[in-house]
């Protein structure tokens, strides 16, 4: 019988003791199975390297999309991962077509460790730092510094998409739906932010996907997506092409498929990669990281 690892964010907002229970049993029934609960920021990334130096067959993760970043950050690249859906949006295993329901997704992932079911995909890497599906400079980095400001509930919870789309909302009200150029992207021009996309779709509000990039595929290169400006006359506008996954117009700047983007920032402006928050920059370097991973299938 394989061997797995299975790293628990117990704070995450959809995990419980019941569920972690449950999902251990449902992963039995096909693997031996070694559980590791994360005590601090960034202990998922030592878990992950650790697994990846022993014996396991595959290393899974119960969590959300920052606790996937972090396990991802650990990996060399050999050992498979497994994505278990225990955070408020999870965006990494939806995109990947997991089961939502954290149960029906282990005894899915058991049956891909047992048969050998994978599937290679790329990685992003900004300044460095690996991430899954998405990285943004400025605007949604602002929203998540927000959504963060707003504190996490007493188990550890985030706020949800609800709060979410309302630091957006209060974000736009703020600005009068406005921004100017305020960063340069080395050979294709000046932007007022840069959306950098791994897969499509970018995040979720709620059931609804938002797809900034519908290009994006997670066997390809990085996708990006930087307006020239906003004003209010053209939020409407943006955020009925993001739902229907249509194209931009000409003063959104894109870019498909690519290996690296090059940005610098009139001021440091803030980063986000996979929801969480980097801090601010005024030089960015986005990457592509080709056939980075396995995942289960």
């Amino acid at each position: 019988m394989k061997r797995a690892l299975l790293i628990v964010n117990p704070y995450s907002t959809h995990v419980t003791g019941r569920r972690i229970t449950e999902v251990e049993q449902a992963l039995r029934e096909r693997v031996e199975l070694r559980t590791e609960f994360t005590q601090h920021p960034g202990h998922a990334t030592e878990l992950a390297a650790e697994g990846a130096a022993s014996d396991v067959d595959a290393i899974l993760v119960f969590s959300g999309d920052g606790t996937y970043n972090e396990a991802l950050n650990g990996a060399h690249g050999e050992v498979p991962f497994g994505f278990l859906p225990g955070g408020g949006t999870s965006v990494l295993p939806r995109a990947l077509g997991v089961p939502r329901d954290p149960i029906e997704a282990a005894r899915a992932a058991g049956a891909a460790i047992a048969e050998g079911r994978l599937r290679r995909i790329s990685l992003g890497a900004v300044n460095g730092r690996r991430f899954c599906f998405s990285a943004g400079l400025g605007f949604d980095a602002e929203a998540v510094r927000r959504l963060d400001a707003l504190g996490r509930a007493p188990g550890g919870a985030r706020p949800g998409d609800a709060a979410f789309m309302r630091a957006i909302a209060k974000m736009l009200f703020e600005r009068r739906g406005r921004w100017d150029a305020q960063l340069e992207i080395e050979g294709v021009g000046r932007a007022a932010f840069v959306l950098v996309a791994n897969g499509d779709p970018y995040t979720y509000a709620g059931s609804l996907p938002l797809r900034i990039a519908p290009q994006a595929r997670f066997e390809l290169g990085i996708d990006f997506v930087a307006p020239s400006r906003v004003r209010a006359r053209n939020v409407p506008q943006i955020l009925s092409w993001i739902v229907r996954g249509n194209g931009y117009p000409d003063w959104v700047l894109t870019g498909h498929d690519l290996d690296r983007i090059d940005v610098r920032c009139d001021r440091p402006l803030p980063l986000q990669a996979d929801g969480e928050d980097l801090g601010d920059f005024d030089s960015v370097v986005f990457e592509a990281r080709r056939d980075a991973v396995s995942v289960l299938v």
